[in-house]
């Protein structure tokens, strides 16, 4: 895919990498500097072991990623990265550097907006723009291991989350290339074991992902414990029931032997009463799953709120009692903006006020 009349090397496998010096009548090994100039998040222009006439020769059609920091705000709380990337269109997308003792995540996005419409979700405010290809989505996971790298050579992006803006399954094609190329072992080489996928539940595709031997964790976006409240508040149930998730989740079980993980974000008033976490429990029971609950980011455009947090806790302990195995997310990047759209949204919002 061009992105503004340049192809991506970091969206190329090594074999097509490969191809692009083989056209270019240059030697085989030259293939193999450009991948490694590649996985360090170097520009055409930065690969300077390679000769002059080849990079001049790349750069009239290739660029690496198009991916490039514009802002990076630092949370005073809990060290959270949260990094404003522009795109070599134009286009703004965000992602989350989390920092944990076994290491560093980041949340990628993987398309410009979202057109899933859920209600809690300041991604989807504005719809969705275009889809990410495979090599912005790493274009985002270069970027942020080069940045990081600047203050510490040995620190890099260990586990990657696709929770950012968009609906991974929306961009099936582009996703799945770039799951493959963030493991292939002359790339970065990071397991499909350290890499969650959100989704809101398209059911095919969840199918789909299922046979496609990337036993990444699929971590499904449920958010209430019957159709009806689902309906409330994300439009995807109007197409599949919660019967058919977790049919499709089961199934996932099956092929990849890895537990699913049920997002839960708590709204108040809405879908958090111990009713409705025993209503949750009766449909999980007897699934190789675990529960994060979220308590909600509120998102004033909605009108939706954060619940109480003995409301929350009354919530968690509920599962609990039901032996559903349940944790509260950690809550992280509150003051930098780090629920998923809102720095863009902001960004943008900044821009028009100009």
């Amino acid at each position: 895919m061009e992105i503004n009349g340049k192809l991506l090397l970091a969206g190329l496998f090594a074999d097509e990498i490969a191809g692009v010096i083989e056209a270019l009548g240059e030697k085989a090994y030259r293939a193999k500097q450009i991948q490694q100039a590649v996985n360090k998040g170097c520009e055409v222009e930065e690969m300077l072991s390679l000769p002059g006439k080849i990079r001049e020769s790349l750069s009239h059609r290739y660029i690496t990623s198009g991916v490039k920091i514009d802002k990076c705000y630092v949370s005073a709380l809990d060290c959270t990265e949260k990094y404003l990337y522009s795109l070599y269109d134009g286009n703004l997308i965000e992602c989350v550097l989390m920092k944990y003792k076994y290491g560093s995540t980041l949340c990628v996005s993987t398309q410009v907006g979202c057109r899933m419409g859920c209600r809690f979700c300041a991604s989807t405010l504005d719809g969705c723009v275009r889809n990410l290809t495979g090599g912005e989505i790493l274009g985002q996971v270069l970027a942020a291991n080069r940045h990081i790298g600047e203050k510490d050579p040995n620190d890099k992006v260990h586990n990657i989350v696709l929770m950012g803006s968009g609906e991974p399954l929306d961009n099936y094609d582009e996703v799945v290339r770039f799951l493959r190329l963030v493991n292939q072992k002359d790339g970065l080489n990071i397991s499909s074991r350290n890499i969650s996928m959100s989704t809101c539940g398209i059911v095919p595709k969840m199918y789909s992902l299922a046979d496609e031997d990337i036993p990444v964790t699929l971590c499904v976006s449920l958010h209430a414990p019957n159709d009806e409240i689902r309906k409330q508040i994300m439009p995807i149930a109007n197409a599949y029931s919660i019967k058919d998730i977790i049919k499709a989740c089961r199934y996932y079980i099956r092929k990849t032997g890895r537990r699913v993980i049920f997002e839960y974000a708590l709204v108040d008033g809405v879908n958090c009463s111990p009713a409705n976490a025993a209503e949750l429990a009766s449909i999980l029971r007897g699934m190789q799953c675990h529960v994060n609950v979220i308590p909600l980011n509120s998102v004033k455009e909605r009108n939706l709120n954060t619940p109480a947090e003995t409301t929350t806790n009354k919530f968690i302990d509920a599962l609990k009692n039901e032996h559903i195995s349940v944790t509260r997310r950690r809550e992280m990047g509150d003051d930098i903006q780090g629920a998923c759209g809102q720095l863009r949204r902001s960004h943008i919002r900044e821009d028009k006020s100009r």
